[in-house]
């Protein structure tokens, strides 16, 4: 079994499970490929296996693992995506950061994590992707996103008026500082905290949801996700910020971006011992009351 790991840089407290990561891949005899970064980062941090592998990018890592570890938060596996892309390569997050839901694991169960991986006690979510077009041919090769493509205004307080499109159907003009497009996936990011749905994994959805709009009428859509969306910018400003996950560029407000589902999806791997409703209670911390105690 090869595994690629994928990670940031991080502080000390960090070091101990970084270390165990390590130790336990080297006890199970698994083959490990890192990420050349953060090889150059952690080689002086932690004791590494005298076999592993580097890779540098995208064409690198195809065909050469069978799972790909993100050791960091949600933002770190996020980041896996552009070295992932249409491969099919499972992707699986230890989580060293916060609330987590993407990155699943807690540092807490490194070894009986990368246990139940050996011995492929684990099944496949497929998770929807984004994927963004524009006159300005935005982000490349990596115009594509799991959790949403937000449109934002740029540095002024002066909102932006964003006139949305389905299917070459007007759908809304919104007064707002922006507008989140989320998948399933990304329902519990940015979009939940902007007043947005969650949204069952699978549920083949999207949601269109403003941020602060100025009209409180204006709530959050759940439209499916087999459509095309095109975005107009009227705004005071020359400029707004396009988003894609974490990665984010300035445009010109001539500019207009069609959003619609990518022709892959990422697989995200789940352990036999977790579930989306049980990852739903325990990060969002549902029925946590003190009255109950």
């Amino acid at each position: 079994m090869r595994i690629a790991i994928y990670g940031r840089e991080f502080n000390n407290s960090v070091l101990p499970y970084v270390q165990e990561v390590f130790d336990v891949l080297n006890a199970h005899e698994i083959q490990t490929l890192i990420y050349h970064p953060y090889l150059v980062f952690v080689r002086n941090k932690v004791k590494l296996p005298d076999n592993i592998l580097i890779f540098r990018n995208h064409q690198e890592l195809l065909g050469q693992a069978d799972v790909f570890l993100s050791l960091g938060g949600d933002g770190t596996l996020l980041d896996t995506l552009s070295l992932v892309r249409d491969s099919g390569i499972p992707v699986i997050g230890i989580n060293f950061g916060r609330l987590g839901f993407l990155a699943s694991i807690n540092k807490n169960d490194i070894r009986a994590a990368i246990a139940a991986l050996q011995r492929q006690e684990y099944a496949l979510d497929q998770r929807t992707l984004l994927r963004l077009e524009s006159s300005e041919k935005l982000f490349a090769e990596e115009n594509f996103a799991l959790n949403d493509v937000t449109i934002h205004r740029r540095d002024n307080s002066a909102m932006m008026i964003i006139h949305a499109y389905m299917n070459n159907e007007f759908v809304n003009s919104y007064w707002a500082d922006g507008l989140i497009v989320a998948t399933p996936t990304g329902s519990t990011a940015y979009s939940l905290s902007c007043g947005g749905p969650i949204i069952y994994p699978n549920s083949q959805n999207l949601v269109i949801t403003p941020i602060a709009p100025h009209n409180l009428n204006v709530r959050p859509l759940i439209i499916p996700d087999d459509v095309s969306l095109t975005f107009e910018i009227e705004a005071r400003s020359a400029k707004f910020l396009v988003s894609c996950d974490s990665r984010t560029v300035t445009v010109d407000k001539s500019a207009k971006i069609v959003l619609s589902r990518a022709k892959f999806n990422i697989n995200l791997i789940r352990l036999n011992t977790e579930s989306y409703l049980t990852t739903l209670r325990n990060k969002l911390l549902w029925g946590i009351d003190t009255r109950n105690y």
